[in-house]
C-alpha cells in the first residue's frame, strides 16, 4: 500500500478505506431506526405497496414514505409505481440475509432482547419450553397441521411447505377446518411476529392444541429448508 500522502495528509489507501467505510455507514444509518428495521422485515415477506406499509406499521403515509426513502438511497429497497400506487420490494436476497445477521447479532449480545421476549410471552402464558428442533421434524413430516397466519400475499410470496395459509383475521371462522386430532403449529413472520402468538391464543382458548413455530419463512430458507411459492414475487 502507497504511504505517498496527498494535500490533506492521508495516503491513499486511507482515502480508499475512508471512503469504502462511509459507503457500509450508509446502509447501516439506513437501518440506525426501528420503523426502518420493521418496514425491511414486511418487504422481505414480498411486495408490498406504500398504502399497506402505513397500515401494517401504523405509521402516517407521509412517515412510511421518508422511511422508505431513506432505505432507497442506501440500496435496500426499490420501488415501481403501477397507476396510482407505489410497490416497494427489497433490492435482492441480501437485505433478508442482513435483517437475519442483524437479529442474530442483537441476541446474541444484547440481554434485552431475550427479556423483552419472555415478559410479551409470560403475560399470555406461552412461555412453556420447547424443543423448537424436535417441532421442525414433526413439521417436516407432516405430523401438524401448520398455520400460516400472515396476510395472503405473504403466503403467496413464500411459504413453509405443506402450510396452509388462514390468516388471522380468518381464523375464528374457520376453526371446522382443523383436525381435532392434531396438534395445531402457527408461524409468521419469525420470532418477533405477534401474529402467531394471537393465533395460538385463540386455538387454545377454543380447545385445541396449538404451538407457535418461532422461524418465519426467512428463518425456514435460511436453515435449507424448503419454502414453496404460490403467486408472483
Amino acid at each position: 500500500m502507497s504511504t505517498r500522502r496527498g494535500k490533506t495528509g492521508e495516503t491513499p489507501g486511507r482515502r480508499f478505506k475512508t471512503a469504502i467505510y462511509e459507503q457500509f455507514a450508509r446502509v447501516s444509518k439506513a437501518l440506525a431506526s426501528p420503523h426502518r428495521i420493521e418496514l425491511v422485515e414486511l418487504l422481505a415477506q414480498g411486495p408490498r405497496t406504500v398504502d399497506a406499509l402505513a397500515r401494517l406499521t401504523d405509521m402516517s403515509l407521509a412517515n412510511t414514505s421518508q422511511h422508505l426513502q431513506v432505505l432507497r438511497a442506501a440500496g435496500l429497497v426499490e420501488a415501481t409505481k403501477e397507476g396510482l400506487f407505489v410497490t416497494c420490494r427489497v433490492s435482492d436476497p441480501t437485505v433478508p440475509a442482513l435483517l437475519l445477521a442483524l437479529r442474530g447479532v442483537a441476541e446474541a449480545r444484547l440481554a434485552e432482547v431475550e427479556r423483552i421476549r419472555r415478559e410479551f410471552l409470560a403475560e399470555r402464558d406461552q412461555l412453556e419450553a420447547l424443543d423448537e428442533e424436535a417441532l421442525r421434524r414433526r413439521v417436516r413430516a407432516g405430523e401438524v397441521t401448520l398455520l400460516d397466519v400472515r396476510p395472503p400475499e405473504e403466503f403467496e410470496s413464500g411459504h413453509i411447505a405443506g402450510a396452509v395459509s388462514v390468516p388471522l383475521p380468518d381464523l375464528a371462522k374457520r376453526l371446522s377446518e382443523l383436525p381435532r386430532d392434531k396438534e395445531v403449529v402457527a408461524y409468521c413472520r419469525g420470532p418477533y411476529c405477534v401474529l402467531a402468538v394471537e393465533a395460538v391464543t385463540l386455538l387454545r382458548r377454543k380447545g385445541l392444541k396449538a404451538v407457535r413455530l418461532s422461524d418465519g419463512v426467512l428463518d425456514w430458507a435460511a436453515r435449507g429448508r424448503r419454502v414453496e411459492r404460490s403467486g408472483r414475487s
